[in-house]
């Protein structure tokens, strides 16, 4: 991994170490009356609308259907079907794997998981009941005198049961519940709908019939045939907009408190100039991310196309949401700060733009006013009527060693297809999943800044009172983005910080810093393995990777302005589950969260397609480390000493020796007189100290001993009996082994044979490939498995569009959704014209005999090469 100095960079420098805060998750409280009964279903207020955003829709679900204006007049809201009162049964707490909802999925299928962190729910989507199980959940300690070491995760029975109330007609692949957990997003590959958790319209039981209404119906065909939902994903900052990728290039963000079928905020990417495209990969967007909050992060939606390349919209902000004032001001600073008192034309103008969208979008930035107690400002509905958002991007990685901009997107193979956002600290990283199990880790190198094309008009859609409604525009990239780049870091390397902070400012897309490049080592497939990324809730330097092989965890170590000390660490990645399964083209989890527990640890669930489920902690920062024995560390001598440890040292020295005086003093004594019984009674008495003591305490410790000696023996004789029965048993087998190895020397010889004979085939001499051919190779096969698939993707969201388009509008305009038509203050894109649609025609026309054409041509390259080598 290269060295990665730290670049110049003041704005970046100045931001907050501070990580996310630790979320702190605890089960909810159960009902008094009944006991042990799970909490009851909470209602959801009616979304608070400002006053200068009201809607001439008295009701949300007014604009759900193009139907519904005709039956407002009587009604706002379909009455709810009388249901009888539901009596609460008494509640079990089973272990999280053991639930009925999961022991009784037998089909296969997914739909994803959805975790309520306010209410400790679990959603899980029911690919066969056709219905969302809403678990309640809770964690606590298994034994209370561990201190949390150990906890488990339950779940109450019965559980719930969301069904719509009517029938979707297609199959759901991914369940997404907004910030304040009353509405669930039910998306498909073709087809949304939104079900509302708290409104419902019947009860059985456990099963409630909830309210649910279709998303972009006239948008989103009906046949499951051209435009498909490539992400769907509830915005961070609002808990009623949602915004939906589709794969004809188009970043829809829908409000749900106002309309479902016209989305507010409608973005027509186009990463490449018309006539400037040379793969069809870099035209198929793959996966979208919103910032975080930081600086200009927070009003970001990122962008990841196939080729690997990222896009940047900035900014991009739901109307009515509601910010931190703190952050909004802390922006409004920066930018007059750095921008208005720069020498630079360039940065002056774009320092204009970006207060005069301040102003207007936030315009308590105009009003001095003396109430501090406010900490939200409240986004406003606005546009700017001559200019459009610029895609920003591609964003060029640059290298810190020579100070260069990489001429190539990634050195990783296949195609994208993943891609997460994550605000680590001081740093903003990027990880893109490829489909050869590689991921590329990037940080940004500057700070995002908004730009937009001059003289491109918005479309603005505006009620009555002159107040916008809904927005789209067209977002062209800037193609001389990446060479101004290039130029202007060349010169400014090296330079002062006031250079460096003009830069900020000059309106260029920020360059990416590559951090590690991770291979998963997955198995080689053909149409590649599928990877989904997810986020840690605690440790934001953590996110997990999910693929048909398993589940695995990546932790950085590195990032250039968090940790720059830790440069020469790559990140560490350990194996959280493996399933050991070879195929791993499609994922094996369909649902997948990761929920952060009041004891400071992580609890990973996941639910296979099978309808399996399990639950695996992960205790805070700590990483398993791999147990080390070191068993040559200790020699025979050693395990000898702690043997025989056990008795004393004195009593293995032995008595020390009596002290005697001379003998030719004792010749001279008779037993009989006096002395000489005198002195034998001394040596009697010097021996029964010495000896007969010792003696005694020699009994006393081999006495204690015997227990020891004994279980000694009989582990020795254990062992004795083990070794023999091994030795009887390698006997038995040795035969054996034996024929094996004479099985093997003669399978041996015949490959070596095999061989031989196979040298004198006349293909044996067949030269390899050169490098120029390799590299043809090469390309053949991403032509065949990335652009054909690019090019198919394309055309037939063209076809879908042009087929919605072509369609006779019924009463002009737009009538048939209800929404007034777009109305553009200034000369810009009108209607299409029929000159302009029969041109779109032809030139399909000529893009399907293109793509036959080069059918044809690669089905000869490949004839010719496999006559090549038969040859």
């Amino acid at each position: 991994k290269p060295q990665t100095p730290r670049p110049l960079r003041p704005l970046r420098q100045q931001r907050s170490a501070t990580s996310s805060a630790m979320t702190r998750i605890t089960a909810p409280e159960l009902s008094p009356s009944p006991p042990d009964s799970p909490p009851p279903a909470r209602r959801s207020p009616a979304p608070a609308t400002p006053p200068s955003r009201r809607r001439p829709s008295p009701s949300p679900s007014l604009a759900l259907t193009p139907s519904s204006a005709s039956t407002s007049a009587t009604s706002s809201r379909p009455r709810p079907r009388p249901s009888p009162k539901r009596t609460y049964s008494p509640a079990q707490w089973v272990p999280f794997s053991s639930h009925p909802a999961f022991a009784l999925r037998g089909a296969l299928g997914g739909g994803g998981a959805a975790w309520d962190a306010a209410g400790s729910r679990l959603y899980v989507w029911d690919p066969s009941a056709r219905g969302a199980h809403r678990v309640s959940v809770r964690i606590r300690d298994a034994e209370a005198e561990w201190d949390g070491e150990e906890v488990s995760v339950e779940a109450a029975v019965p559980s719930e049961m969301l069904m719509p109330e009517m029938d979707l007609g297609y199959e759901v692949t991914h369940i997404s519940l907004n910030t304040d957990g009353s509405s669930l997003l039910l998306a498909g590959s073709h087809n949304i709908n939104v079900l509302y958790v708290h409104e419902r319209v019947s009860e059985d039981g456990d099963t409630i019939i909830c309210r649910t209404a279709p998303v972009a119906s006239q948008i989103l065909p009906t046949n499951n045939n051209g435009i498909k939902v490539l992400q769907t994903s509830w915005h961070p900052f609002s808990s009623s907009h949602f915004g939906v990728l589709t794969s004809d290039a188009v970043f829809r963000l829908f409000d749900l408190s106002f309309d479902l079928e016209q989305p507010e905020q409608e973005f027509y990417l186009q990463p490449i100039l018309p006539g400037r495209c040379q793969n069809a990969s870099s035209i198929c967007p793959v996966a979208f991310s919103y910032g975080s909050d930081h600086l200009w992060d927070r009003f970001s939606v990122f962008i990841l196309f196939s080729d690997g390349s990222i896009f940047v919209l900035c900014p991009v902000v739901p109307f009515g949401c509601d910010y931190s004032k703190k952050h909004i001001e802390e922006i409004y600073e920066d930018v007059n700060t750095f921008g208005l008192k720069s020498s630079n034309p360039n940065v002056v103008t774009n320092s204009h733009l970006a207060i005069a969208w301040l102003e207007a979008t936030f315009p308590e930035l105009l009003r001095q006013s003396a109430d501090s107690s406010t900490l939200m400002s409240r986004a406003r509905a606005y546009a700017p009527v001559d200019d459009s958002l610029t895609l920003q991007g591609p964003l060029c990685r640059v290298c810190e060693e020579n100070n260069e901009l990489e001429g190539k997107n990634s050195s990783c193979e296949g195609k994208a297809v993943g891609f997460v956002y994550s605000s680590v600290g001081k740093d903003s990283v990027l990880v893109t999943a490829w489909g050869s199990g590689q991921l590329q880790i990037d940080a940004l190198a500057d700070e995002i800044q908004p730009q937009w094309s001059i003289g491109v008009p918005t479309r603005l859609n505006v009620d009555s009172h002159g107040r916008i409604k809904s927005v789209a525009m067209i977002c062209d990239s800037n193609p001389q983005d990446s060479s101004a780049l290039r130029s202007h870091r060349s010169s400014s390397m090296g330079s002062n910080v006031k250079s460096n902070t003009e830069a900020v400012w000059m309106g260029h897309s920020p360059p990416l810093l590559r951090l590690s490049i991770v291979d998963l080592a997955l198995p080689k497939t053909s149409n590649g393995s599928s990877l989904s990324l997810f986020l840690d809730p605690l440790v934001p330097e953590r996110f997990y990777c999910a693929h048909g092989g398993g589940l695995d965890m990546v932790t950085l170590h590195f990032l250039p302005f968090s940790y720059p000390e830790m440069a020469s660490t790559p990140p560490s990645v350990h194996p959280v589950l493996t399933t050991g399964n070879s195929d791993t083209s499609s994922p094996f989890l369909s649902g997948f969260v990761a929920i952060a527990d009041a004891y400071g640890h992580v609890q990973l669930v996941g639910i296979t397609y099978t309808g399996e489920c399990f639950v695996v902690e992960m205790k805070g920062w700590k990483e398993p480390t791999p147990l080390q024995l070191d068993i040559c560390s200790k020699d025979i001598k050693d395990v000898e000493s702690s043997t025989t440890g056990m008795i004393s040292k004195e009593l293995l020295a032995g008595p020390d020796p009596p002290i005697l005086p001379s003998s030719t003093s004792l010749r001279s004594l008779t037993p009989d007189s006096i002395e000489g019984k005198s002195t034998l009674h001394h040596y009697i008495k010097v021996f029964h100290e010495h000896y007969v003591e010792y003696g005694h305490k020699v009994f006393i410790e081999l006495k204690e001993h015997e227990d020891y000696v004994k279980t000694e023996i009989e582990d020795k004789q254990k062992r004795l009996q083990a070794v023999k029965q091994s030795l009887l048993s390698i006997e038995a087998k040795d035969e054996e082994i034996n024929k094996r190895v004479n099985r093997a020397s003669k399978v041996y010889d015949l490959l070596e044979k095999r061989i031989e004979s196979f040298k004198m085939l006349p293909a044996a001499n067949k030269k390899p490939l050169s490098q120029a051919e390799l590299e043809f190779k090469s390309q053949l096969d991403r032509f065949a498995d990335v652009e054909l698939d690019a090019l198919r993707t394309s055309i037939a969201a063209l076809s879908a569009r042009m087929k919605r388009f072509t369609q006779p509008s019924l009463g002009g305009g737009a009538a048939g959704t209800g929404m007034a038509p777009f109305q553009a203050p200034k000369a810009g894109r009108g209607h299409v014209s029929e000159s302009q649609m029969s041109l779109m025609k032809s030139s399909l026309e000529r893009l399907s005999l293109l793509n036959e054409e080069n059918n044809q041509k690669l089905r000869v390259i490949e004839t010719e090469l496999k006559n090549k080598e038969q040859q």
